[in-house]
């Protein structure tokens, strides 16, 4: 049980009549970026949770949910760890859910250690943030899992050189060595490694250095938004595709920048755990659900986590309500159907379990929009990083 609520349980019981016991409410804390740059993300998170309990409705088993969220910004581990310790000491939440960012997911690693709080990572991809603290459970993805499909994909259809180019900072660095670890293990040659710094703006010297080299295809890692579009254009507008070097990428594509690529998005190759035009029913519903309730809503990789995670906090309260220890081993080896296909616990990792498809960028045929078209699957993959 959550210390900072020991006390005030033990008295609220007190209290209770005793022939009934009335359903207690298990609150939970969102930790994400309602404002600034970022604040993208936190409208996605809100928005998949409200699809959720509007599904599935407040109640978790003989719990009602209620959701409390807190604004940090961006990339602020002081103060993740500032609204942390405001949740569970002051709004005596149950739970904790979003992280975004690395830094702010480790930032909270010690508060949730002490007061035994389950929190479930709605994004952050480092590997190593689990090993930071047994209630960490993630319900997105981690770079290793997305990134070294890729390489073992590329290699088995010819493609024998590659350059990774990726921008310089952990995120970057983690992708380029997923992709060197399992592209070279296969018998792949990665050719030259470029750091490009992340306020980049003119990729053409570093364009121009892959297309120099000549190698079957460039690997590329860079924050979604205007890093991405610069990049993307730049490979086009110096002829890579033309001259046979494939783009090989992961989230550059993603559903909520994928149509300000335009034209120049067409034929990317990425590989990712999650399509907005993923062809079961479920996805489609997920869709449905965030178009009709939220005016310009986009389904993409950030949704779907938030989704799942909320997932995981309805079955936790279900078994165990505010009982961390208990909560985290109900869904340590929970099985589901996700709007991304099927997901499975890693009891040891605490990530999902999850299909990575091979994508293409193409126009749809129907709605004249670019979609991310899934061309092959990776089946049951796991983070590929944790021993590393």
């Amino acid at each position: 049980m959550n210390i900072f609520k020991r006390a005030a349980l033990t008295a609220a019981m007190a209290t209770l009549c005793a022939g009934a016991c009335w359903a207690d409410t298990i609150k939970v804390g969102v930790i994400a970026e309602f404002s600034g740059p970022f604040a993208m993300y936190g409208k996605q998170y809100r928005e998949a949770i409200e699809a959720y309990v509007a599904k599935h409705g407040k109640q978790a088993g003989d719990h009602t949910i209620e959701f409390i969220y807190k604004d940090v910004g961006g990339s602020n581990p002081d103060v993740a760890k500032t609204l942390a310790q405001e949740l569970l000491i002051r709004e005596e939440v149950d739970y904790l859910a979003g992280f975004t960012f690395t830094p702010n997911a480790l930032a909270v690693a010690p508060l949730i250690d002490q007061s035994e709080t389950p929190t479930v990572i709605f994004n952050a991809a480092t590997s190593s943030i689990n090993k930071g603290s047994p209630y960490f459970l993630r319900s997105s993805y981690t770079l290793w899992q997305v990134t070294a499909p890729l390489a073992d994909w590329a290699y088995d259809q010819g493609l024998k050189t590659v350059v990774t180019a990726v921008s310089d900072y952990g995120p970057g660095i983690d992708a380029e060595k997923a992709f060197k670890a399992a592209f070279e293990k296969k018998g792949g040659k990665v050719i030259d490694a470029i750091r490009m710094p992340v306020a980049t703006t003119d990729f053409t010297p570093f364009i121009q250095r892959v297309r120099g080299q000549s190698p079957n295809a460039v690997f590329a890692f860079l924050p979604g938004g205007p890093p991405t579009f610069g990049f993307t254009k730049t490979y086009n507008e110096n002829g890579l595709a033309a001259a046979g070097i494939r783009f090989l990428g992961t989230a550059e594509t993603e559903e909520s920048n994928l149509q300000a690529l335009g034209d120049a998005a067409i034929g990317l190759t990425t590989a990712f755990h999650y399509s907005a035009a993923h062809g079961s029913n479920l996805a489609r519903e997920f869709n449905e659900t965030l178009r009709d309730r939220f005016s310009g809503a986009i389904a993409n990789w950030a949704s779907v986590g938030a989704y799942d995670g909320t997932h995981l906090i309805y079955e936790m309260a279900k078994a165990a309500g505010s009982d961390g220890p208990k909560a985290l081993e109900a869904v340590k080896a929970l099985k589901w159907e996700s709007p991304r296909g099927p997901l499975e616990m890693d009891p040891e990792t605490r990530t999902v379990r999850q299909n990575v498809y091979i994508r293409d960028v193409e126009r749809d045929k129907d709605s004249g929009l670019l979609v991310n078209r899934e061309k092959g699957v990776i089946a049951t993959v796991g983070d590929l990083g944790w021993s590393q």
